[in-house]
């Protein structure tokens, strides 16, 4: 092998006894420099600083965190990948966290029967806390989180009722009877709400303040079809309601629909404008996602106040007192799918 060919020699990396021998002081003093509110004179400082400067020394964070047993490291938990909402989410969570200086350890447990490998992933890096990004929360899931060295754990944008979850949330109660009202007022009579993936345990309650409104309106409760998604995605949204007119007489077709969420919504409107083009009802979605005020959908949905929403979560993670359960106020987002034509 010529020399033209060797691969590169490996670089090594300088360390705090480098900088140290360098700077003439000693190990401790070197932490010191980088440690911040540390006792060091100022001499010292400038000197540990051109050092590390001239060695390309960088301290190592997670081995000293880890050492005073705090990684700065948070695991945010997600599955329903698709779901265009968790985009906006994951990036206003990071950029939360990096400001606090903490940093994001990505959990994906779409895959069935990955909790317990991507759980034992995250107590093995000892992160600091779990915040779970609207996740289903199974009462396996919630026992393997429990297990992680005693840290915060924090849902968003879904009740639980576990007492060692702290609740992030907009009132999807009162969403849901808001909802119910504008679209009665259209004079709609048959009504649907189409849901996605759920567990017991980690309800979103606009369904059940859907209902109930309607009821108080006169609508009967046969007139209230309950439609379901597999998935928070636009082609679950897209055969569900494909079914609902594949299976229904057209005379008993749904002419309001509120939908769990955006992409379910835009789903729904695809199968619409695919098969059957002339058949309008009123739609409506939940989250306020990039593409609901498309000219081509025009979706009225409602807008949750993520930064807020996520300033509360992140202030939890980081601190140690734990707070009561909050309800911060969504915005609803009129536009004109829920308009009767």
């Amino acid at each position: 092998m010529n020399s033209k060919s060797r691969p590169p020699a490996a670089v090594k990396k300088a360390t705090a006894s480098d900088v140290a021998e360098l700077a003439g002081v000693s190990k401790w003093t070197v932490s010191r420099a980088f440690t911040d509110g540390a006792s060091i004179s100022p001499q010292a400082l400038a000197r540990v600083q051109q050092a590390a400067a001239q060695l390309g020394y960088r301290p190592n964070l997670l081995a000293r965190g880890l050492a005073r047993k705090r990684s700065r490291l948070i695991g945010v938990v997600v599955d329903e990948m698709q779901n265009p909402n968790l985009l906006a989410l994951l990036d206003e969570a990071t950029r939360q966290l990096q400001l606090r200086g903490y940093m994001a350890l990505l959990l994906n447990i779409s895959a069935t029967g990955s909790e317990e490998a991507v759980l034992t992933l995250a107590d093995q890096l000892q992160v600091d806390g779990l915040l779970f990004m609207g996740t289903l929360l199974s009462d396996r899931l919630i026992a393997l989180a429990r297990d992680i060295h005693q840290i915060p754990l924090v849902q968003l944008c879904r009740n639980d009722a576990n007492p060692y979850i702290q609740i992030i949330n907009t009132d999807g109660y009162q969403a849901g009877r808001q909802i119910a009202m504008i679209l009665h007022q259209q004079g709609y009579q048959h009504f649907g709400y189409m849901k996605g993936p759920d567990t017991e345990s980690t309800q979103l309650l606009r369904y059940e303040g859907y209902c109930d409104s309607l009821r108080e309106l006169g609508v009967e409760q046969q007139n209230i079809t309950l439609l379901k998604a597999n998935h928070y995605d636009r082609a679950s949204g897209f055969r569900a309601f494909s079914d609902h007119l594949a299976q229904t007489p057209r005379a008993q077709w749904l002419d309001a629909l509120f939908c769990e969420n955006d992409i379910l919504a835009i789903g729904t409107l695809d199968a619409l404008a695919a098969l059957a083009p002339t058949h309008h009802p009123g739609i409506v979605g939940y989250d306020d996602i990039e593409l609901a005020s498309s000219p081509r959908y025009q979706l009225t949905t409602h807008a949750q106040p993520l930064r807020a929403m996520l300033e509360d979560a992140v202030r939890r993670l980081t601190s140690s007192v734990p707070a009561e359960a909050v309800n911060h106020q969504d915005r609803l987002c009129l536009r004109q799918s829920h308009l009767r034509r």
